[in-house]
């Protein structure tokens, strides 16, 4: 009698592989299994809109997502849950006490969108927790002092100069037509750039050149790729791909480029103590991270210079660049908002262009169109936290330690039972009056509590330098054929541009 196929030698190893895979898929499918019933349970006492057994809320939010996530915030109040696949769910919140609740802790942020960053940033205090991230900002802070940052008015001020000038050179006739975000976010990059290192770059008038500009515009653009790629998530899929793999050159361009100037700073100083910031009128970020490991060499390494600089200046440039954008189309939708804000403006420079510190105080009503537009179109459109303990909202309701949280600030923003008529450009909102009278975590363009922007104040005289100057130079007016597609990824953007028709006042 010949034996059966399992009883051959070749065939038993298969069959005990079939049989160890086969068991392995239904100990994953147990723990998915238990995975949606424990979410389930979770977030039982919070309502949510119809979703798929599949996609969840994926296909429902995909298209239009921020007029869709209106129409929730009013049917749903403070809170409703966002399911991504049928194992994954977020409870998205929308209410100023909700904000307080969660931002007045400090859980660890969520690793989206952060995972695809931190390559490129390394570990700063965009993606640091616990008591590193604690010590890092603590030692940080004072860099963003008033006093530190009122010399970079001049740098700003040449840096908007130069782009304003290359507007005017496209002026064919009295108007054109430009993808305003393009221009400004070259900008940004330059400000920061010289703000970080001191570096005279060449970025605006010809980007593809320098290869850490070219370096940190093209990671941009792929780390925004793969946000949108779900399967590209997975780092193996990523890093296998060809954006991946440019992906790492791009890395390397940048890690080269930050530590050469690094060693080189280093050494400068070694050599003499007070040529460095004897040649500048202002210490730099560079100077002032130096000065931080010089005083703390134990605990901040040059791997904490290298992820704080990048940091500093790929987390800030773009988001900025954003809200500089946004107010320009909503002033050019609003032209009676954007002549008052002329008008100022004039009355405080005097119809020149030199812009000190002071100055900036003095434009009250410029700075509510510049709240008004944050409030309208935040750069940032959401914030997430993964619970490292339980947390109990002021309605009695509860999440357990191990929840993805994400405040949607956009929601906040545009929630009715906050805002009346959420949808109008109304820069009074923001006068004094009417913001004493408001929730304190009403408005949150730059988060709140003990994780709030480092660098909001830095990012607010660079959008009040721009703005006066643009204004004083240009009328800006929206292109009826191309309206801006809103798309939320970390960063508000707009799908096809921002674009706009310049008019240049004589």
């Amino acid at each position: 009698m010949e034996p059966s196929w399992l009883e051959t030698r070749w065939a038993r190893p298969i069959y005990l592989a079939f049989v160890f895979c086969l068991a392995l898929v239904l100990l994953q499918a147990i723990k998915l299994y238990l995975r949606r019933q424990r979410l389930l349970q979770d977030l039982c006492c919070y309502p949510a809109p119809p979703t798929h057994w599949l996609y969840g809320h994926q296909k429902f939010l995909q298209e239009d997502e921020m007029e869709k996530l209106e129409e929730l915030v009013e049917k749903y109040p403070c809170a409703f849950p966002r399911w991504v696949g049928p194992f994954q769910a977020f409870l998205y919140i929308y209410d100023p006490d909700y904000a307080k609740t969660l931002l007045s802790r400090t859980d660890s942020k969520s690793q989206f969108p952060n995972q695809f960053l931190s390559p490129c940033t390394g570990k700063g205090l965009l993606n640091l927790d616990g008591p590193k991230w604690f010590q890092h900002r603590h030692l940080l802070t004072p860099g963003f002092h008033l006093n530190i940052l009122k010399p970079y008015t001049e740098v700003m001020v040449q840096s908007v100069n130069t782009m304003l000038d290359k507007w005017e050179k496209m002026l064919i006739t009295q108007h054109t037509n430009v993808e305003a975000f393009e221009h400004i976010n070259l900008m940004t990059l330059d400000i920061l750039l010289k703000c970080a290192f001191s570096q005279k770059t060449n970025c605006q008038i010809n980007s593809t050149n320098d290869p850490y500009v070219k370096a940190v515009l093209e990671l941009n653009k792929i780390i925004f790729y793969r946000m949108n790629s779900f399967l590209e998530h997975h780092d193996i899929i990523f890093n296998f791909s060809p954006e991946g793999h440019h992906f790492q050159e791009l890395h390397q361009v940048l890690h080269h480029y930050t530590e050469k100037i690094v060693q080189d700073r280093k050494k400068s100083l070694q050599d003499d103590r007070t040529q460095n910031t004897q040649k500048r009128t202002y210490q730099d970020f560079l100077d002032i991270v130096l000065s931080v490991q010089a005083e703390n060499a134990d605990s901040f390494s040059d791997n904490d210079i290298w992820s704080e600089v990048n940091t500093f200046i790929l987390a800030g440039h773009g988001t900025t660049a954003g809200g500089i954008s946004w107010l320009l189309y909503c002033l050019a939708l609003n032209p009676e908002h954007q002549q008052r804000c002329r008008e100022e403006i004039r009355g405080i420079l005097r119809d020149g262009s030199s812009i000190t510190w002071n100055h900036l105080g003095e434009m009250s009503y410029t700075t509510m169109c510049i709240k008004e537009a944050l409030r309208l179109s935040p750069p940032i459109p959401s914030i997430s936290r993964e619970l490292n303990k339980p947390l109990t909202f002021p309605d009695g309701r509860s999440l357990p330690a191990g929840m993805n949280v994400v405040l949607s600030i956009w929601g906040l923003h545009h929630n009715p039972a906050i805002w009346e008529n959420p949808k109008v450009f109304d820069p009074l909102r923001f006068s004094p009056e009417n913001s004493d009278q408001r929730h304190p975590y009403a408005f949150l363009p730059f988060s709140a509590g003990p994780r709030d922007c480092i660098g909001q104040q830095f990012a607010m005289i660079q959008v009040k330098v721009a703005m006066a100057l643009i204004l004083l130079h240009f009328e800006v007016t929206p292109d009826p054929n191309r309206p801006p597609i809103l798309s939320s990824q970390s960063v508000l953007k707009s799908k096809n541009g921002i674009h706009l028709c310049l008019k240049k006042i004589p």
